[in-house]
């Protein structure tokens, strides 16, 4: 639904669901992301310390309340997107099968141990996923609050621009090949060190394939997530659907939202696999780590094929 002609059935029950549920969704998402921003504002009132790109240290109470509410809130506006039920399942072992170029060596995920297990655990630096949908954010928000990256032009919109400081945003300017010094690059690799090293930083979100796809396929894994040499938490997102697709590759972005907006029920499952600890030998050549991650990942969703590109 939503690329061709529909059946004159079809086009009186969208009227209809456009006139029952997209206004009443609108409203209830606008003044959740209101109340975000008012949470925003309040915790950075008096906040004289300011990190690169305007954004705010956000420490103690603050930077709890801020998360808190961004993770409540999260989840409450997939509810209002019709994301009522949410199945995840935590993977506690590799595929056995898998065939990486070098095999690597895995840890134990925090949702994977056990009460009275002493296993020393490996936090992730990151969070690498594939990427479907803008949902995909709303997703990761509502369960690990991490930092992504965004175009510099999301900091100056209003309401949406003080948020994204808060959760602490890389921003880039795409019409440049280097929108600073260190680089797009330098600056992620630097973000996923201070998360991997200090565990009160936000992980980063990175999505490897670098934009949107329709789930079917697992396009190449670009390097910038595999650079810092750290162990990264592999997350899968698929979208089940009967109707329209949730997942957004190649229809207008308010078009989209539009027919999202219009289904009762939209369904997402995730898959958590454990935190994948890169060989020494993935640590020094990114390709070879960002491969071996992108063919566990397939390999764990065996719908997904490996194009190559």
């Amino acid at each position: 639904m939503g690329r061709g002609p529909l059946r004159a059935a079809r086009r009186v029950e969208l009227y209809l669901r456009a006139a029952l549920l997209v206004p009443l969704r609108f409203v209830a998402g606008m003044l959740l992301l209101v109340a975000y921003y008012l949470v925003c504002r309040v915790c950075t009132l008096f906040v004289d310390e300011v990190a690169e790109e305007g954004r705010p240290r956000l420490r103690g109470w603050r930077r709890v309340a801020v998360v808190r509410a961004g993770q409540g809130l999260s989840r409450a506006m997939l509810f209002v997107f019709g994301f009522y039920w949410i199945r995840e399942t935590h993977r506690s072992y590799p595929n056995a099968e898998v065939s990486i170029e070098t095999f690597p060596t895995f840890s134990v995920s925090q949702h994977d141990v056990h009460q009275g297990q002493s296993e020393e655990l490996e936090l992730p630096g990151a969070i690498v996923s594939n990427h479907v949908s803008y949902v995909d954010i709303l997703y990761h928000m509502s369960v690990s609050f991490p930092s992504f990256v965004a175009k510099e032009s999301v900091s100056r919109l209003p309401l949406v621009g003080l948020i994204s400081k808060c959760l602490g945003c890389i921003f880039v300017q795409r019409e440049s090949k280097a929108s600073d010094s260190k680089g797009v690059s330098g600056a992620v690799t630097e973000r996923v060190q201070e998360a991997y090293q200090d565990k009160n930083s936000s992980m980063m979100l990175l999505f490897p394939e670098g934009t949107t796809t329709n789930g079917d396929y697992l396009l190449p894994f670009r390097t910038g997530a595999f650079l810092a040499r750290v162990p990264v938490q592999p997350v899968i997102l698929r979208y089940p659907y009967m109707m329209f697709s949730p997942a957004w590759d190649s229809m207008d972005g308010a078009r989209h939202v539009f027919l999202l907006l219009c289904q009762f029920v939209n369904y997402i499952e995730v898959v958590r696999l454990p935190v994948y600890c890169p060989s020494e030998q993935e640590k020094e050549d990114p390709k070879l780590y960002a491969n071996n991650v992108r063919k566990l990942i397939a390999t764990e969703v065996l719908f997904i094929p490996l194009p190559k590109i």
